[in-house]
């Protein structure tokens, strides 16, 4: 069977491979049925923010690769409330479950491998 996989991803889409990365795994993953997860941390809660303009970074957009987690099959995603409230995010591209920082630590210990990108 199958174990479970968190991804959480703590990287802004813009800076470095961490987000893209962390993406792939999450498509590839989904790709061969894998429970997996996604919990957004840190700047990487950037990623779900809306109306980013990568290309004024001379960036590749992710949001096309954010769109696509549910087509894949990987429909659990979390953000830290306690992140999104620090970097005034309000409203999210995605539906994602915000979780408090007491309630983090009991999500990755219902995962069976967690990766950090």
């Amino acid at each position: 069977m199958a174990k479970s996989l968190l991804i959480i991803s703590r990287q802004a889409p813009w800076a470095g491979p961490g987000a893209r990365e962390a993406l792939d795994i999450a498509l590839a993953g989904g790709a061969f049925d894998l429970p997996i997860g996604m919990l957004f941390l840190d700047d990487g809660v950037f990623q779900l923010a809306p109306g980013q303009q990568p290309q004024s970074l001379e960036q590749k957009d992710l949001s096309a690769n954010l769109q696509a987690l549910p087509m894949f099959g990987v429909d659990e995603l979390f953000a830290s409330q306690h992140c999104l409230d620090q970097r005034g995010i309000r409203q999210l591209t995605l539906p994602a479950v915000c979780v408090g920082d007491a309630e983090i630590s009991a999500l990755i210990d219902r995962y069976e491998q967690v990766i950090t990108l």
